[in-house]
């Protein structure tokens, strides 16, 4: 095997055998990203090295670090030996609650893990928001045509074969908006986090490239999202978050579109 070799900010190049014989394959990134607002260190995750002001947006959000994007005064993402560091200036009305909850946990998160630094099961058994009177119907045709549409947006995905994606998709099927990383939290919160920096944001609903869990229910409800269309099965605990929130749940199977909630 040759050494790796023409690195960029989300994958490298290496030479590899396959067979007997030499290819070349692109192997995605995954680096320490911290999360410090106003001076204040607060989580350091594994991540895909790209999109990461919408990282830092939607994880606020997911967070509970803001309420919303205005709430963010600016965003600058340094890149450091070890990986990149995201400093984040916040309005001074949220430092409290930032330093209640700080005090509360030190969170180091993998690109796998949604609940790291938790300080009880009561944090993650708390209401979630409902997002609506009731869930979002979504006809067949149009979660099939997202489902077929996603694998072809997914770029990084096409070179690397490691990473998921999350994307944005119009009531009518169409994908408006994609976001990839090697976890698949992390790829929600840059999709939510590239949504909530647009103007004149569009109904629609989320699509993941995995499963559903209870996480990527959370998040979905702190961002306002409808509904969410996995291409696996939910949890349980997501079924019953989705639930809770009125979101609409749906998954894909070898049949078609499978409705949840």
């Amino acid at each position: 095997m040759g050494d790796p070799q023409d690195k960029s900010d989300n994958a490298r190049q290496l030479e590899v055998s396959i067979g007997g014989q030499m290819a070349a394959w692109q192997i995605a990134e995954e680096c320490p990203v911290a999360l410090v607002y106003n001076q204040r260190n607060y989580a350091v995750m594994l991540a895909t090295p790209d999109d990461l002001e919408d990282f830092a947006v939607g994880f606020s959000i997911s967070e509970r670090v803001v309420n919303a994007e205005d709430e963010i005064k600016s965003i600058s993402v340094q890149s450091v030996d070890a990986g990149f560091d995201i400093k984040v200036e916040i309005d001074p009305a949220r430092l409290e609650r930032l330093d209640i909850r700080q005090k509360r946990r030190n969170l180091v998160g993998s690109a796998s893990c949604g609940l790291c630094g938790l300080e009880n099961a009561d944090s993650f058994l708390a209401p979630l928001p409902e997002v609506a009177d009731r869930c979002l119907n979504l006809p067949d045709d149009v979660i099939s045509k997202a489902v077929q549409e996603l694998p072809a947006r997914q770029r990084l995905n096409a070179e690397t074969y490691s990473v998921h994606g999350a994307a944005w998709v119009a009531l009518d099927g169409s994908i408006e908006l994609v976001r990839e990383d090697i976890g698949r939290h992390n790829a929600v919160d840059k999709l939510l986090g590239a949504r909530a920096r647009q103007s004149g944001q569009a109904d629609g609903f989320m699509l993941v490239s995995s499963r559903c869990s209870y996480e990527i229910i959370e998040k979905a409800a702190r961002h306002g999202v409808r509904a969410v269309v996995s291409i696996s099965a939910p949890t349980g605990f997501a079924l019953d978050k989705a639930a809770q929130s009125n979101i609409g749940l749906y998954c894909w199977s070898k049949e078609g579109p499978v409705r949840l909630f």
